[in-house]
């Protein structure tokens, strides 16, 4: 996948896994590429924020959910938890300020080659991957690895998303319009 990228989207990549070994070893997942993305000086900042998303709401939201995620925890077991008054959010931000940021990551797993990307930020590097070719670009840029966090949809950079204030289907309109062929 990578070396189908333009040089922007390969540094997105190294910063997203850079960022996740930071922050425990576990896989980089859909929030690192979206923090990832949000590093990076154009074009995406400038759409999101196009699109009413405060850069620093979006970074805080997916702040939470890396950090849920690197836990072992997911939406399912935090609106579980809520159900009986624990707030997730506020338990893991108890822990982090006691024992360090990263103080419920689990082990790094043993790496067998190829990039370390959780399941869900593989199949959201296929869907920019196909986006691109769906929109006639031969390489994937920063905006296709926007469009297939939008795609995937159900995961953590699309909740975050979501939480600051993103309509993901209008958004994924302005995107792709930005990317349609001359």
């Amino acid at each position: 996948m990578i070396e189908r990228c333009t040089d922007r989207a390969r540094a997105v990549l190294r910063q997203a896994e850079q960022d996740a070994r930071a922050a425990g070893g576990g896989p980089a997942g859909t929030a690192h590429l979206l923090l990832a993305l949000l590093a990076d000086q154009d074009p995406v900042p400038g759409l999101l924020e196009a699109a009413g998303v405060r850069p620093d709401e979006l970074r805080a939201a997916a702040a939470r959910h890396t950090a849920r995620g690197a836990a072992g925890l997911t939406e399912a077991d935090a609106a579980a938890l809520r159900t009986i008054g624990i707030d997730l959010a506020a338990v893991l931000a108890r822990v982090e300020e006691s024992f360090g940021p990263g103080a419920l990551a689990a082990a790094p797993p043993a790496r067998r080659g190829g990039p370390p990307f959780s399941p869900a930020a593989k199949r959201a590097l296929t869907l920019a991957r196909r986006e691109a070719a769906r929109l006639g670009h031969r390489r994937v840029d920063s905006g296709h690895l926007l469009l297939g966090l939008l795609g995937e949809g159900a995961g953590p950079a699309a909740l975050a998303l979501t939480e600051a204030g993103a309509d993901l289907a209008g958004l994924r309109g302005q995107v792709a319009a930005t990317h349609r062929p001359a």
